[in-house]
């Protein structure tokens, strides 16, 4: 690494320091479904998706233990993983609050649950496993059904602000 390594901050700055190295890698966003027994679907924005296994297929998420949905979602029977698209900002934003009715206008498409209309990608999952991850809950999901569209790019999460995915091949 040629740049100057910063030692660790004072306390008061670590949290701050540590989300800024990390925001200095790229992530797709996505938009977790689930339903909920009384009222309506839970819905959050999250930048923590990956790939955990292929047999069996598994997928993980993360969500910040403040998030107000956590226990709804960790009770969950089901829940969708949708992959945005790089058109679906709004619905990145939309999502990633608290505020307000989120799902004013939103539809869901598709066979099973919470697949949301112009999404990449989406991944039905079971509940598999649950772990502490310390200020978040780390979600692993096996996935029951998925469908893609292959004729989108993805939105992007990069030093914290969305970014667009140049499809140009990186030269050998």
């Amino acid at each position: 690494m040629n740049d100057a390594s910063t030692a660790v901050p004072a306390a008061e700055d670590e949290a701050r320091q540590f989300r800024r190295t990390l925001a200095m890698f790229a992530t797709g966003v996505a938009v977790i479904t689930a339903p909920r027994d009384d009222g309506p679907p839970i819905g959050i924005t999250v930048a923590s998706f990956n790939s955990v296994s292929l047999a069996p297929p598994l997928v993980l998420f993360s969500v910040d233990r403040r998030c107000l949905s956590l226990d709804d979602l960790c009770a969950a029977g089901r829940y969708t993983v949708n992959v945005l698209d790089e058109s679906q900002r709004d619905t990145s934003n939309r999502f990633a609050t608290a505020r307000g009715n989120k799902w004013d206008g939103v539809s869901f498409e598709g066979e099973g649950i919470g697949r949301l209309p112009g999404a990449l990608a989406a991944f039905e999952c079971e509940p598999y496993a649950q772990h502490d991850g310390g200020d978040h809950v780390i979600f692993i999901g096996r996935v029951v059904r998925h469908a893609a569209r292959h004729d989108g790019r993805p939105l992007i999460f990069f030093g914290g602000q969305y970014r667009s995915l140049d499809t140009t091949p990186v030269a050998a």
